[in-house]
């Protein structure tokens, strides 16, 4: 299947299948990606500086990536659920983890540690911010709800980080 007759498909779906097969897959993804890797990029850049937080950054985005993608695309095949195909679903997943585990990775490209963690703290914000729209615009839950329960995961997974990172 190209990638155009993909897009023209997800183009085409009715509101019920967009949520089960697109957005489900993608906040998924990026809800993994934004808070699984918060503790380890964080832990990085107390205990190694910049450049290790980077590095781990992009290890840590690009394994969740993998894993999610293969986690999401192995655990239906779409027949039984209708939550669509297998491989599509898995390609979103995997996406949206990488981006939500990369995105306040980006700011250790600042040599300075002290100014990269200054700029990454209010990257995780505006990411935990999309968080919190997305499940308001497509699954209708409340943002006030919505950016009380991500900001304390993701607050949360940044304290083990800090935690482990000043050990």
């Amino acid at each position: 299947m190209s990638v155009d007759n993909t897009f023209r498909e997800l183009r085409s779906l009715d509101p019920r299948a967009l949520q089960l097969q697109v957005v489900q897959p993608g906040l998924i993804g990026l809800i993994d990606g934004t808070i699984s890797t918060l503790a380890p990029i964080f832990a990085a850049a107390y205990v190694g500086g910049s450049r290790a937080a980077l590095l781990v950054g992009l290890a840590a985005a690009l394994g969740a990536a993998i894993s999610m993608g293969l986690s999401e695309g192995l655990s239906d095949d779409g027949t039984m659920t209708g939550r669509g195909s297998a491989p599509t679903r898995g390609l979103i997943t995997g996406m949206a983890t990488f981006v939500g585990g990369f995105a306040h990775a980006l700011p250790f490209l600042i040599s300075d540690v002290d100014t990269a963690l200054a700029v990454a703290y209010p990257v995780v914000a505006a990411e935990l911010l999309l968080i919190a729209w997305i499940r308001k615009r497509f699954q209708n839950v409340s943002l006030r709800l919505s950016l009380i329960q991500v900001t304390l995961g993701g607050a949360l997974v940044a304290l083990v980080g800090f935690l482990v990172g000043h050990a």
